[in-house]
């Protein structure tokens, strides 16, 4: 076994394919987890919303119920006392002390007072009002008032009171003769033996006291210094009232009066309606219904306010609860935040656990991984990592182990294919020498002789190829082909040798372009089993006169350029090999002085570039014009430009076919 297994080694993948797939794994959880946790976080605001309107519900009912049983304890002692007040009109003397032990035996109540009708007791004078008022928990003082600077009588809840001629609670005051104080009155009226009113009796509330009763503040006693300290959680450092954070009650009357409120400026000098900023009449409507159990969002100081509201039993009270949503938000979001903290928590338990599995299932991997790197190398008998487990990953192990046995033999085959390929290449590339061998190479080949100039060139598609082109002179005669043999490399490059070899033989012994033709035609129809067949073109040019005398068997007409750039006209014959019995046509033509015969295969024109798009016929047009602006259209001229132009278009297309040329310039002036 290879030290592979026993070493950790350094890789050049730093990421590991554990820690990616726990990743994934958790990005993928992450998306999931996406929708539950944000289902979560508001199910959390929602269940702290409801459980706050819950809460509020029944903060405000407790509250209520408290005002309900102080109210009732001032009510049950106005209507327990009023008959023994009843009982003792004619003993005026009575009065103050009836009114002091209503005093001391109810402990909500502030004060309390007779006021009688105007002169009813003509010794004591127009006004006479007993007045009992408690100073602290132990001290009661007593007065009489009454004069004209307190003119009772003449006051609107005096009269009202009379008129009304029963209990009930009065309108909100402040108390101006004691202490200034905010207070609120049950009003009862105290009849005579003839039933007629003559007295209200007063059993006045504190609102102060009550609004320190039932607030979330509260007063504590100091026994050190023998005082009340008032502890405030709504009250800024510079001593102003908070709404933002303050959980408060208030009380209000029909009217929307502020009877009990956090902050004591507004309490009787202020309206509820002025600071909602909705619309005021149907806040206050929904707030005052008779037997309200509700909650509502309310905009109180330009803060967005939940409200909690019921009305107080047997008054024309109604208690409300505010509790600021920003509150109610700030606590919804740290509850959900812990959820999702807790969710969080989970997640990253998952992904440690998660990571130390999905390693040690992976580890197999890299072992395999590791071996794979050592059979890269070109050691296939390294050994492979023994697994116990039966899954893929024991698959894969198999799978390799086959892909081992696999790589060895195709390396033996490879081996022999590749000293095969070898010794087909080096005989390809002598078959390619003997073929160019076979054609002419020395540029320009007469250069002894001024009356004609030649260039030729030939650049086969494969190795070898399936054109030809060949000239000689003879008897002041030039004797020239050019050929395409159908289809590429080896037999075409048999074909093509085998019409080089026959064109050189025949033309020796007969000089008419359309007798070599035919006696070509004929040798190759012979046994050509194979079907193959030559396109050739054949000319024998008189060096004397310029005559031109030629024989086309299917192959592309070639070009004269001189005065202008014709095309040569040529018959209709069959390509040589199909038909032996083909009767071929000649032609002739005389050359004028510096005339350039071009010629060429189709795979000048048929060439393509990468979108399939041939060079074309007038593309070779065009070249062989631009070379007679410049005057110069010489052979060699001819066939570089051309090929210049060729591959210019086709660029880094492939060569699709062998690309043949030959351009023959006659300089001798024709002759008659």
């Amino acid at each position: 076994m290879l030290s592979i297994f026993k070493k950790k080694q350094k890789t050049a993948y730093p990421h590991s394919f554990a820690k990616r797939l726990t990743w994934r794994i958790m990005l993928r959880m992450l998306i999931f987890m996406g929708i539950p946790t944000a289902l979560v976080f508001w199910l959390c605001y929602v269940l702290v919303y409801t459980g706050a309107v819950g809460i509020c519900n029944r903060l405000v009912s407790g509250q209520q119920e408290k005002i309900r049983r102080i109210t009732s304890d001032l009510y049950v002692a106005s209507v327990n006392t009023a008959p023994v007040i009843e009982e003792n009109l004619d003993r005026p003397e009575k009065i103050q002390e009836i009114i002091e032990r209503m005093l001391r035996k109810n402990p909500y109540m502030r004060s309390c007072g007779i006021s009688f009708v105007e002169n009813y007791y003509p010794k004591k004078g127009r006004w006479f009002c007993p007045f009992a008022v408690r100073v602290n928990s132990d001290t009661i003082e007593t007065h009489v008032v009454g004069d004209a600077k307190h003119d009772y009588l003449n006051a609107a809840w005096f009269k009202e009171a009379l008129s009304r001629n029963e209990g009930y609670w009065g309108k909100a005051f402040i108390d101006s003769v004691n202490q200034q104080r905010p207070l609120v009155s049950f009003q009862m009226p105290i009849h005579d033996k003839r039933d007629s009113t003559v007295a209200i009796l007063r059993a006045d509330l504190s609102l102060d006291w009550l609004n320190d009763k039932i607030q979330f503040y509260h007063t504590k006693e100091d026994s050190t210094r023998k005082t009340s300290v008032t502890i405030r959680t709504d009250v800024k450092k510079d001593g102003s009232w908070d709404p933002e954070y303050a959980v408060y009650y208030f009380l209000v009357d029909t009217t929307g009066t502020l009877l009990i409120h956090p902050d004591q400026k507004r309490v009787l000098s202020h309206n509820i309606k002025e600071y909602v900023t909705e619309d005021p009449e149907d806040a206050i409507g929904r707030m005052l219904k008779r037997n309200a159990d509700e909650d509502d969002d309310l905009m109180l100081d330009n803060e967005n306010m939940l409200v909690t509201f019921q009305s107080v039993k047997y008054t024309n009270w109604c208690l409300g609860l505010v509790i600021p949503e920003l509150l109610i938000q700030i606590i919804a979001y740290i509850f959900g935040g812990i959820m999702i903290l807790i969710i969080l928590i989970g997640m990253l338990a998952v992904y440690f656990f998660g990571r130390r599995t999905i390693k040690k299932a992976t580890q197999p991997l890299k072992q395999l991984a590791e071996s794979a790197n050592e059979v890269a190398k070109g050691n296939f008998g390294t050994p492979l990592p023994p697994l116990t487990s039966r899954d893929e990953i024991h698959m894969l192990r198999d799978s390799f182990e086959q892909m081992q046995h696999s790589l060895t033999r195709y390396v033996e085959e490879l081996k022999s294919t590749t000293a095969q390929k070898a010794s087909f290449e080096s005989e390809l590339k002598i078959a390619h020498n003997i073929q160019m061998s076979m054609l002419p190479k020395t540029f320009p080949p007469y250069p002894e002789r001024d009356d004609i100039d030649i260039f030729g060139t030939l650049m086969p598609a494969k190795a070898v190829g399936g054109d030809l082109f060949d000239f000689y002179i003879h008897n002041e005669q030039l004797i020239f082909c050019i050929g395409d043999v159908s289809g590429k490399g080896v037999p075409a490059s048999l074909f093509m040798a085998v019409t080089r070899s026959l064109f050189r033989n025949v033309s020796a012994h007969e000089v008419k372009p359309h007798l070599i033709v035919k006696a070509l035609n004929e040798s190759l129809s012979e046994n050509n089993d194979l079907y193959m067949f030559v396109t050739l073109f054949v000319g024998v040019l008189d060096l004397q006169t310029g005559l031109l005398r030629y024989c086309n068997a299917g192959h592309d007409s070639p070009l004269l350029i001189g005065r202008g750039v014709d095309v040569l006209p040529c018959d209709s014959n069959l390509p040589i090999g199909i038909q032996p019995d083909w009767e071929f046509t000649e032609q002739e033509v005389l050359i004028d002085r510096h005339t350039t015969i071009f010629l060429f295969t189709d795979g000048l024109n048929e060439a393509e570039d990468i979108s399939h798009a041939q060079f074309g016929d007038q593309r070779i047009r065009g070249v062989a014009e631009s070379l007679l602006v410049t005057g110069n259209h010489r052979p060699t001229t001819v066939v570089k430009k051309m090929n210049e132009a060729v591959h210019a278009f086709v660029g880094n297309a492939e060569q699709s076919d062998d690309l043949t040329m030959l351009a023959i310039q006659y300089k001798r002036e024709a002759s008659e």
